[in-house]
């Protein structure tokens, strides 16, 4: 079966990847079952779809027609019985937390088709000790997209060790079909863009931590002098503090290097609930409708 067969993609996740995720595939004309644990969940990641689909209309790279039928090709379902029984994939994109991906992985082994792969959208847990707590770890393989999904065209595919050739290229064959560029990596900690990103995030934090630089100088010498198009600290608050504090866990325990340790600041500030941009503030302060950055009163400018 490869992807021109394979019509029928279930999400598992609601939230800001998952939501992303469901709308790319529908807008390329998949049939799409999103799953989460609450219609709460569901009805806020449809609403997130529909307002990403009226920025598109507005841009006039969809029409109002397009929205409408993009909307009409989602399900959504609370029980994930439901969700996958019909699935030619599943892609998991719930928290990024290996207790939970476990437990969801077994539920997917039991009621995901026999022959439907079984895919994560995480950022750094082994695709390889997934796939050994089901019983299709040939099915079973990464599919890391990036955010926010309908823009950026990347999609780590991560073979783990017991994945097989076919599901390989199938995934690589299903990431083309809906304009992306699949890149494929093998399964070591953080993989390739995380195991890169990740180090260099808490660096511009251990700076900041050490009084080398303000957060603005920070990221202004990576937007000017790297070229890049967000600097590391404004990225960390978009990624999630948690989510990089997570990653960078994952790397060091992966790797027992203590160079991936993460920083002292960065444990701080998660554990005080300072985590970017999804609670408010984190090294910056968001508030609606602001368009400037405004650097946080905890840090000196």
């Amino acid at each position: 079966m490869y992807c021109n067969a394979m019509k029928k993609i279930s999400v598992i996740g609601s939230g800001t990847m998952g939501n992303g995720i469901a709308h790319v595939f529908a807008q390329f004309g998949f049939q799409v079952s999103m799953v989460d644990i609450s219609r709460q969940k569901l009805d806020f990641g449809m609403m997130t779809i529909a307002k990403n689909l009226d920025r598109q209309v507005k841009k006039e790279t969809l029409t109002p027609e397009d929205k409408i039928s993009i909307v009409g090709r989602i399900g959504t379902y609370t029980e994930i019985a439901a969700g996958v029984q019909e699935a030619d994939i599943v892609i998991e994109a719930a928290t990024e937390n290996w207790e939970i991906k476990q437990e969801l992985f077994k539920k997917l082994d039991i009621h995901a088709p026999p022959a439907a792969i079984l895919a994560s959208n995480t950022s750094s847990i082994s695709i390889t000790k997934i796939g050994a707590v089901t019983s299709r770890p040939d099915k079973v393989i990464g599919m890391h997209f990036m955010n926010p999904v309908p823009v950026m065209p990347l999609i780590e595919v991560i073979r783990g060790y017991r994945t097989s050739a076919q599901v390989v290229q199938q995934v690589v064959d299903l990431g083309k079909s809906i304009g992306k560029n699949p890149v494929e990596v093998n399964d070591y900690p953080g993989f390739v863009a995380n195991r890169i990103l990740m180090p260099m995030i808490n660096e511009a934090i251990i700076s900041l931590q050490e009084g080398v630089a303000s957060v603005t100088n920070i990221d202004t010498v990576m937007k000017l002098g790297m070229s890049h198009p967000m600097g590391p600290l404004q990225l960390a608050d978009f990624i999630g503090l948690d989510v990089c504090l997570s990653i960078l866990n994952v790397l060091h325990e992966g790797f027992g290097n203590p160079k991936y340790a993460p920083s002292p600041l960065l444990i701080n500030m998660v554990q005080a609930g300072f985590l970017g941009v999804k609670t408010g503030e984190g090294f910056y302060v968001y508030s609606a409708g602001k368009k400037e950055l405004v650097v946080s009163s905890r840090f000196k400018n």
